[in-house]
């Protein structure tokens, strides 16, 4: 797995490279210097879309004495740092999210339940936010042709979707727990345990119905404040849009890095699809190549300083761990 994500993470890089020179470098990073530190604005906007996440997170967690929301963002921004910077496919931060909510408290079930459910939540939001994406876009182009590969596409999605949906109703875990069971016996039991009490947190978060509807529109809020970082990259590039133009290549440019979550970073496709939905508002391929430069900023400016905190935190209990064997 690692030596594919490592190929396709190379391949994506030559992709992205060769277009930054098809294009132009000079003119690409000449149109990315006119933003100087309007990068880093842009960047910093983030955190407002993550803030939102991590309330749609909290929202699901049962009990009164629930994490604040700033350490759900604080959760929520380990969890993209992880899954935007390293080639995990876009699960290891997950991981690790469910790891700092267990350190801070959080019983087992309920933290990984919770999660499994913001993320099949997220999936599904994010289908009507490219849904959105779509309808915007067929209110400003005539072309039929990408609105009709685009439809498709979200077509395609509806029985993936419905389908994991499904799966998690009738017991994920169990099921998963019941076949490592036969296969290895008793040695599997207490994992079979383990997963219907994650069963058992799914379900119960799935039938409080208006946790789980406040979770979806906060999500949406989320998605949609997300195109605030197109918004203002494009203001500060000299290319002012307007904010109805962001939603759209936000929505779309967000559904193809999410198809590709294979690549590392989306590098290369992420790209690519920048230059195809910033041509449907006007945008040329040397702006839309530095807006996508400047979405690759976002991801280093935010996304390092979690990384190395974890790192530090995860180094810091090992010692600790360590100290009270001796």
């Amino acid at each position: 797995m690692i030596r594919w994500a490592t190929l396709l993470g190379l391949l994506g890089l030559g992709l992205a490279t060769g277009l930054i020179v098809y294009y132009g470098a000079g003119e690409v990073f000449a149109a990315l210097s006119v933003a100087g530190l309007g990068i880093l604005w842009a960047s910093l906007f983030h955190f407002v879309p993550m803030a939102v996440n991590a309330r749609a997170w909290q929202v699901l967690m049962p009990g009164r004495r629930r994490p604040s929301v700033a350490f759900f963002t604080w959760a929520v921004w380990l969890r993209e740092s992880v899954n935007g910077l390293l080639p995990v496919a876009r699960v290891g931060g997950e991981i690790v999210s469910a790891r700092v909510l267990i350190w801070h408290g959080v019983r087992t079930s309920p933290a990984i339940g919770s999660l499994v459910v913001d993320t099949t939540l997220s999936i599904v939001t994010q289908f009507v936010f490219t849904a959105l994406g779509l309808a915007l876009l067929a209110l400003r182009s005539d072309d039929v042709t990408a609105i009709g590969r685009i439809a498709i596409g979200l077509l395609v999605a509806v029985p993936i979707v419905a389908a994991l949906l499904a799966v998690q109703r009738l017991g994920l875990f169990g099921l998963l727990g019941r076949i490592f069971n036969l296969l290895f016996r008793d040695r599997w039991a207490a994992l079979a345990a383990g997963a219907r009490r994650l069963d058992d947190a799914v379900r119960l978060m799935y039938r409080r119905r208006d946790r789980v509807l406040s979770c979806c529109l906060w999500q949406l809020l989320g998605w949609v404040l997300g195109a605030g970082e197109i918004y203002l990259a494009l203001h500060f590039l000299g290319y002012p849009v307007s904010i109805w133009d962001a939603v759209l290549i936000e929505a779309l440019a967000q559904a193809v890095s999410s198809a590709a979550f294979i690549v590392p970073a989306a590098i290369g496709v992420q790209e690519g699809g920048f230059i195809v939905f910033g041509a449907l508002v006007g945008l040329t391929p040397e702006i839309s190549l530095a807006l996508a430069l400047a979405r690759r900023a976002r991801d280093l400016i935010m996304f390092l300083p979690p990384l190395v905190l974890w790192q530090w935190l995860e180094a810091k209990r090992l010692f600790a761990a360590r100290d009270r064997r001796q």
